[in-house]
This record gives structure tokens, sequence and C-alpha cells, in this order.
């Protein structure tokens, strides 16, 4: 349609040219014959509807005349403001939400200027009715004097569908940590399903994977038998403790942990046969493609996933205050951008300034002193969890977790302040969370741009997908792990560190013939240092 009307339009000294399609929504600079041209018009494709093929996955051009293109559906607004001003937004369709949000706001300016002279070709026609145009935002443009205020207005909705989103997903995330570990991991795998659905979609194409049925669920056999070898060698030993009271639970179980790396290698090689079996001619390249893809997936989820489940196990609160610290510096930077940001940060990252990073900084590190604190006094945070049961926990604390008192200045009214030591600990995972862990989104910002979108999904209103919400915590969570294991785990082995070990590493029969050749009482030894009356049971039964 271009190149046939162009020189119509060209001549007549048309602004701008709309064009529907289902399939995306892209927004050129002024063209004519393929080149930019100031005296061309604006072509604008407005991406303004659905088909049962979907949304455009991938644009084949690079965006050399490209101003703006997104992938999602929507529809647009032409406003005539006056002779010479001209005001366009575009809508976009959240479609598993129902939301409408605003893609772009910009004002087209022409500023006319009076010729009685003829006009000779199209070129000098146009350089002599017209200046150039310019394409600016809204918010920055005025027309008679007055700004425009728009734009203005979407900011804040957009904050408001932002903060909304925000307090849901605490309350639900306060609500399952209430409930426990069993359900945090829950939730862990939810939000790594999630992740994953989205990371897939990245680089499908509908029409290849029309040809290749089944190629999407070969996808999942490999990430569901990444689940079963992560989660396997981490919660077996758990496991073993929780169903040591059933005989025929605790052999059962006993065999698919001493197989389960079997079970999950052979697993792959099944996957890795049907992958094989499956190449089709002048698709090889996609499905290779696609198959690194899956594996370098697999690599980014469950790496971070083994280190935030064993965080959850080693105590909740392990898990929950390098979490609330990427939050907190989430919501501050924010903010602090929102009303304070004017210095850019960083460019492949553009919405981030320093003031809203210096801002966050501070938030962060204070937050993370006064909410280690907050923690650090509740047992149900600070106990780790040996086993898969959801009983209330009890324990002794440690260290840690036990108040020391500093003297303060005898000038003020209190004369002594109560700190844990864990508080300490908490002000290096601040500085963590606030300096080094942005840089997981900065990555991601740099990765959307690769593939020319603005968010992995649209699964949290205002927030896009899961995976724009966990890429700074993939990056806290094997920090916090890292840390917890090098600086805050005792290096040296006590008498209740070796019998926990011996419960955790040897099946029952293993610790009924170590105890035969001890010589030992098993009621004094497990329930005179472990004080867990229930290992005492589980001995008794099994002897």
């Amino acid at each position: 349609m271009r190149e046939a009307m162009e020189d119509l339009f060209y001549k007549a000294r048309v602004d701008v040219v709309f064009a529907g399609h289902v399939h995306a929504y892209e927004r050129f600079t002024r063209i004519y014959n393929k080149k930019a041209d100031p005296c061309g018009p604006v072509y604008i494709t407005i991406g303004d509807g659905g088909n049962r093929q979907g949304v455009a996955h991938k644009f084949v051009d690079p965006a050399t005349l490209s101003v703006y293109r997104e992938l999602s559906f929507g529809h647009g607004r032409l406003r005539v403001v006056s002779e010479t001003h001209a005001h366009w937004s575009r809508i976009r369709l959240l479609p598993t939400r129902g939301l409408l949000i605003l893609s772009e706001s910009i004002i087209i300016k022409r500023t006319m200027q009076k010729d009685n002279s003829a006009p000779t070709t199209p070129t000098s026609a146009r350089a002599r009715h017209r200046r150039r145009s310019n394409e600016f935002p809204a918010d920055t443009s005025k027309t008679n004097g007055h700004p425009l205020g728009e734009n203005d207005h979407n900011k804040y909705r957009s904050m408001w569908i932002r903060s909304c989103s925000s307090l849901w997903m605490l309350g639900l995330s306060l609500l399952v940590i209430y409930m426990g570990h069993l359900y945090i991991l829950a939730m862990v795998i939810i939000i790594q399903v999630f992740m994953a659905r989205e990371l897939f979609n990245l680089l499908r194409k509908a029409h290849e994977d029309k040809c290749l049925p089944g190629f999407r669920l070969l996808n999942w056999h490999f990430y569901f038998t990444a689940m079963l070898f992560v989660y396997g060698r981490i919660l077996s030993h758990r496991l073993v403790n929780t169903v040591t009271l059933d005989k025929i639970f605790y052999r059962l179980v006993s065999k698919l942990i001493k197989y389960q790396m079997v079970i999950c290698y052979f697993s792959y090689i099944a996957g890795f046969m049907w992958f094989i079996l499956t190449l089709k001619k002048k698709m090889y390249k996609y499905q290779f493609g696609q198959f690194a893809w899956t594996h370098m997936i697999l690599i980014v989820v469950f790496t971070q996933s083994a280190f935030t489940v064993a965080n959850i196990f080693e105590g909740i609160f392990w898990f929950l205050l390098p979490a609330s610290l990427i939050a907190v510096n989430d919501v501050a930077a924010y903010f602090f951008g929102f009303f304070f940001g004017k210095t850019p940060l960083i460019k492949i990252s553009p919405k981030k300034t320093w003031e809203g990073f210096i801002g966050a900084s501070v938030a962060t590190t204070i937050s993370a002193f006064v909410l280690a604190n907050i923690y650090g006094s509740f047992q149900w945070l600070t106990c780790p969890r040996k086993d898969l049961s959801t009983g209330w926990l009890h324990c002794d604390p440690g260290p840690l977790f036990k108040p020391e008192y500093y003297p303060l200045l005898p000038w003020l009214p209190w004369t002594e302040i109560a700190i844990l030591p864990v508080q300490w600990h908490a002000l290096l995972l601040g500085l963590f969370a606030s300096i080094i862990a942005p840089f997981g989104g900065f990555f991601a910002s740099g990765f959307k741009r690769a593939f020319k979108i603005k968010d992995f999904g649209d699964s949290i209103p205002g927030h896009g997908g899961l995976t724009d919400r966990m890429d700074c915590q993939m990056v806290m969570a094997v920090f916090a792990y890292i840390y917890h294991q090098s600086f805050v785990v005792p290096q040296d082995y006590t008498v209740e560190t070796i019998l926990s070990e011996i419960l955790s590493s040897l099946t029952l029969e293993e610790q009924q013939i170590l105890h035969t050749k001890l010589g030992l009482d098993s009621v004094t030894v497990f329930g005179g240092l472990l004080h867990d009356p229930s290992i005492v049971d589980t001995v008794n039964f099994h002897s």
C-alpha cells in the first residue's frame, strides 16, 4: 500500500498514514522512497485487533526507520488540536487482565508557511509549503500556551495500577509465608512455571510451531525433568525424615531417592531422543535454536531456585529478608525516580535515574537493619525446617537472634538499645540488594531491548510479567545463600551437627547399625542431645 500510494501522499502533503494490522504496533519516522525524509508522512501501523494466529512474536526487519515498535494488540486515538498540532496516543490491551495501558503519546506538529508560487517538483513544493515536522513526547509540548496534561494523567494512572498490584502481591505473599515452608516452596514452584512459560514464548513462532506438533510439550518435558533432579536432591533427606514413621512409605521413598539420579538421567535421554526424532527438514535452525534456548532457561530458572529453596529450609528468615530488601529497593527506586528523578543512570534502562538509585540505596540499607530486628523476633521465621511437615516450629534461636545491649549517650531518654547480631549481617545484605542486585534488572532490560519487547509478559498489571519482578531476586537469592553458608553457619562441628548429619544422611537401618557399634542408648543419644521426642519414637518404632 505504501509503495502504491506514496507519491500521491507526498504530493498532497499528507502528515500521517495509518494502517490497520492485527499482529503488532509500529510507528516510523517520516519516510519517502524507503528513506528518512522530513517532508514525508509518518506511517503508523496500529495493531488494532486479534485473530486466531495471535500477536506477532518477532519483528523481521531491523528498526532502522522505526521510532517505536511493540508486539501487542491495542487501539489508537487521534485528536486534532489545531491547524498545526495533532495529538496521537496508542493504548495497549492486556488481554489476560482486560486492562488498557498507554503505550505512547506524541504530538505531531506541522508549521505552515505562506507561499504563492506554484510547485514544480514534489520535494520543492513540500519544502515551500511546510518546514520540517517534529514528533516529541506530549508531556514536554504545549498548545496555545497551555501544557497538555493527558500524559501526566496516564502517568499517575499507571502508578495507581502498579501500587494496587504491589499491595495484593504483598498480601498474598504474607499469607503464604504465614502458612509455612511447604506453601512457600509451592509458591516458588508456581512462579518458576510462569517464568518458564514467559521465556519459552519469547522466541516462539506460531507458524513454525504449527508445523511441529508436540514441540512445545518437549520443552516442558525438559523443564519437569530438571525440576525432579534439582528438588529431588534438595528435599530428599527432609522427605525421609517426614515418612520415617511409616515403614512402607519409608522404603518406597528410600528407593526413589537412591535411584533418583538414574530416573532423571533416562528421562532427559528420552527427551533428547524425542528431539532428534522430531527434526524436520527446513526447520533445523529453528528447532536447534529452541533446544539451546530451553536449556538456557533451565539454567537461569533452576540455578537460582535451588538456592532459594535452600534458603527457605535454613529458616524463612533467610528467604524473606533478601526478598523483602529487593522489593523495598524496587519500590523506593520507583518513587524516588518518579518524584525526584532527573539524571539518567544507565543508557540500557532509560527510566532509571541517579536520584532513584541513591534514594533506594539509603532506604534499603535502613530497612534491612529494621526488618532484621522484626523478623528475628519470630521463631517461626528463624527456626530451620528439617522435614516436610507443616507443624509449628520451636527451637533455640541461637546467638544471632539473641539481643545484645549497647549503652547510649547519657543525655538521651534511653540508657541502652537492644540490637540482634543478625542486624549487622542484614546491613551487608541491604548494601548488596541496593548496589549489586539492580544489575540483574539492568541485564533484563538489555535482554528485552535485544528482543525489542517492553515486558516479558503481562501477568501482573503495571509490572509486566513475573520474570520482570524476579530479575533482581535471582541475583539476591544466590548471594544470600552463599553469604549464609560462608559467614553465618558455624564452620566447626558440634555433637548436634554430627547427629543431625547422621539422621539426614543415613538410612534407619544404617543408624541402628551405628548405634549398635557405638553401644549407646538411643534414648540418651537422640532424645537427650537433640531434644526431639519424635526422633526417639522413630527409633523405638523401628527397633
